[in-house]
């Protein structure tokens, strides 16, 4: 998040090299999230787009996160009550809780940029030019999955 807005959304996924943690500088793999659907985008591990996860073969493209607006809703609401300028929300999804927070960090790393295939800094830009007329949690979400929207259509199950 950037000054309490939506920027840029990433999974993290553990793998046998990261030691079962979702660490990306461990060998964890990153995926780019869109942020108008929850639908995932490319993959990245070792900072190396891949496909499928490394130890199961699954695809990483195409899969929808469960709970998404609650998520955004979430992490803006998180956002709002720090007075961080740049930050990473980190949540978990719980089989039965749904969303949790797991921890918020002051400096999130920046291979999100490299898991969304897009750089930061024009959506920095879009921000700041745009927070002033938004008035609302849902006017800054709406905002964020408008202009930072990459696909619509079918998505399969996480």
């Amino acid at each position: 998040m950037f000054r309490h807005e939506w920027a840029m959304a990433m999974l993290r996924l553990p793998t046998r090299a990261s030691d079962g943690k979702a660490n990306l500088h461990r060998g964890g793999v990153g995926v780019g999230i869109d942020l108008a659907t929850g639908r995932t985008l490319a993959g990245i591990q070792n900072n190396r787009y891949i496909d499928n996860h490394p130890e199961t073969g699954h695809p990483l493209c195409d899969r929808h996160i469960p709970h998404w607006q609650t998520i955004l809703e979430m992490a803006a609401k998180l956002g709002d009550k720090t007075e961080f300028g740049y930050l990473g929300v980190d949540i978990v999804i719980d089989r039965e809780k749904g969303p949790l927070l797991l921890e918020i960090n002051a400096r999130p790393g920046l291979s999100i940029q490299i898991a969304n295939r897009e750089g930061l800094i024009p959506r920095l830009e879009a921000i700041n030019s745009t927070l002033p007329k938004l008035s609302g949690l849902q006017d800054k979400i709406a905002f964020a999955q408008e202009k930072f929207a990459v696909f619509s259509g079918h998505l399969l199950p996480l």
